[in-house]
């Protein structure tokens, strides 16, 4: 059986630490802010994501690019002339081109090494809601799964990760087309905080909404402890928008209460940050239903 590399790339907003001892091979998407270009590495050696949020609280623009095609082959190749193979959990595709950009990179580079097999799979996921796929995809790896069972495991895993989301500033949803003008003029007044859920396709959808913020995070500790599934054996991820007290008083409740394995917390980096804004509060597990 040949050997293999997991590919991800930087959306899926798993600590640097974590991401280099599991030994992945993360692709950087691009973020702009206002005219100003970086790569979004996860140990944020171009763009702290403090100093990012930063930036949008004091109204900078923000918008994002994925990882050309150019640079998954220059990725890819050195890891196929080793004599080892590539799956590539890759962000969902209603939200970006990377899984796109994956997928033609290996079409390219597969007629120049027909020996290896380069699997590339839609994680349909953002965020840490990608980091736990992948951080289950290593997990299996390692107990001795071949690259054709682990392509199988994650396709038939990512249906059952959930993501509930919440935001604090409406501005960012109305920008991105999510709320009309009006919603988020009143929801702003009234101190609405919609809870949002990633469906099937991995598009972010409002589920309900919620009046203050700490109903909005207790709604989704409720979603944890009503539609987990076998929570105590799970590892729990949460990110935030530079917003760690909050990110600490979900995690409280959940460890209090539902008693998993542990909780990883870390930033909703700048690809998912410059659409959600400051102040976002993602929860992550895995369910028999999304």
């Amino acid at each position: 059986m040949s050997d293999y590399a997991i590919f991800t790339d930087s959306s899926c907003d798993l600590p640097a630490a974590m991401a280099a001892d599991m030994g992945l091979h993360v692709l950087p998407l691009t973020v702009n802010v206002n005219g100003r270009e970086y790569r979004n590495y996860l140990d944020e050696r171009e763009l702290g994501f403090s100093e990012f949020y930063s930036k949008l609280r004091g109204g900078a623009n923000a918008s994002t690019s994925a990882p050309n095609v150019e640079a998954f082959v220059q990725e890819m190749r050195p890891v196929l002339e080793s004599g080892r193979d590539i799956l590539s959990i890759c962000f969902a595709s209603v939200l970006s081109s990377t899984y796109q950009n994956a997928c033609m990179a290996a079409s390219e580079l597969a007629p120049q090494f027909p020996e290896r097999k380069i699997y590339c799979i839609d994680s349909k996921c953002a965020s840490l809601g990608q980091g736990l796929l992948v951080y289950l995809a290593v997990n299996k790896k390692k107990e001795g799964l071949g690259i054709d069972e682990l392509r199988d495991y994650v396709e038939s895993t990512l249906p059952t990760i959930c993501h509930w989301f919440t935001v604090d500033d409406l501005f960012f949803l109305k920008r991105g087309g999510r709320i009309s003008a009006a919603t988020a003029a009143v929801g702003s007044v009234l101190h609405i905080k919609p809870v949002l859920h990633v469906d099937d396709a991995g598009r972010l959808i409002s589920m309900f909404k919620t009046r203050g913020r700490k109903a909005s995070i207790k709604a989704m500790f409720e979603k944890a402890a009503t539609t987990s599934e076998n929570i105590s054996a799970q590892t729990v991820f949460i990110s935030h928008g530079d917003c760690i007290e909050d990110a600490r008083y979900l995690e409280s409740m959940i460890r209090q209460e539902l008693h998993p394995v542990d909780v990883i917390i870390n930033h909703v980096g700048p690809v998912i940050g410059a659409h959600s804004g400051p102040g976002t509060l993602a929860l992550f597990f895995t369910g028999p239903v999304r």
